[in-house]
């Protein structure tokens, strides 16, 4: 059972500052042990939340040692929007009242860059530099169950050669952080309430044809890998997810358990919560 911390923000914009503030901390301590951090990042508000965030953006300026793992609902297929470079070549998409978001892996280039697309057609563009290679994208010529095999592959060679640990415990690969948004229905990654994916016991990565929520076809780590992460933070903002917030930390009875109650890494779990998705917690 996972070392569980809840902590409660007044904002969103406080909540970024403490989960990048988190990353970077662990970021010093791994690099120590290993010179390498490995980072999963599921995407969704967490595009906005920790890579707006100025301190981690000056720290990932700073950390040539940070190897991303990018795989989440919004990178397979393309978003139907992309920023006309030949340099971008995987896009994650989230959508907020009328506002775009995008993370975007340019290989050639060796960075990730942050596209924030408001309402008013004007595009703000933030640069994360990161040397080229250190970011692993998913495949997305591939179709999905092509993209899925691809990745296991993929991840399969980053254990080989040291960059991803092995888990003693699980013999499953062991990601130093995952950063996993949760839906208001409870779906963590692309794992979601009731589909035969969460009881996926061998697959590394698999892909789902019937997603409840669009785009229909998607790639995602299994609870296996995401149980064997040393860390985990867990993101939920906004009163939309006060009810599933309640049933997880709460005192509700239900024995139907949501995939988010079902994270437990084999370090520590710690919530991220703002006050409006923490509101029903204690009262």
């Amino acid at each position: 059972m996972a070392d569980t911390e809840v902590q409660v923000f007044d904002s969103e914009e406080e909540l970024a500052v403490s989960l990048a503030k988190c990353t970077t901390d662990l970021s010093d301590k791994f690099c120590k042990e290993r010179d390498a951090f490995t980072v999963v990042v599921s995407g969704g508000s967490l595009i906005k939340s920790q890579f707006h965030e100025i301190s981690l953006r000056k720290k990932l300026a700073e950390k040539h040692l940070w190897r991303f793992s990018l795989i989440n609902p919004w990178t397979y297929p393309h978003a139907e929007v992309k920023p006309e470079s030949a340099a971008c070549s995987r896009i994650e998409q989230r959508q907020s009242k009328g506002s775009r978001s995008y993370l975007i892996d340019c290989g050639v280039t060796g960075c990730l860059l942050v596209f924030n697309i408001v309402e008013d057609g004007n595009t703000e563009i933030k640069t994360i530099p990161i040397p080229a290679g250190h970011v692993y994208a998913i495949n997305d010529t591939l179709s999905a169950e092509g993209a899925a095999d691809d990745y296991e592959t993929c991840l399969k060679h980053l254990i080989k050669s040291n960059i991803v640990d092995i888990s003693k415990e699980s013999g499953f690969p062991k990601f130093d952080i995952m950063l996993l948004g949760m839906g208001p229905d409870g779906h963590v990654a692309s794992l979601f309430p009731g589909h035969p994916l969460v009881h996926e016991k061998e697959k590394w990565v698999t892909f789902i044809n019937d997603s409840p929520k669009p785009p229909s076809d998607r790639i995602t780590f299994t609870f296996p890998v995401i149980n064997s992460s040393a860390n985990i933070a867990l993101v939920a903002a906004g009163a939309g997810k006060a009810d599933v917030v309640h049933k997880s930390l709460g005192d509700s009875k239900s024995s139907d358990l949501l995939p988010v109650q079902m994270v437990s890494p084999e370090g520590e779990l710690i919530w991220f919560l703002d006050k409006a998705a923490a509101s029903k917690l204690w009262g």
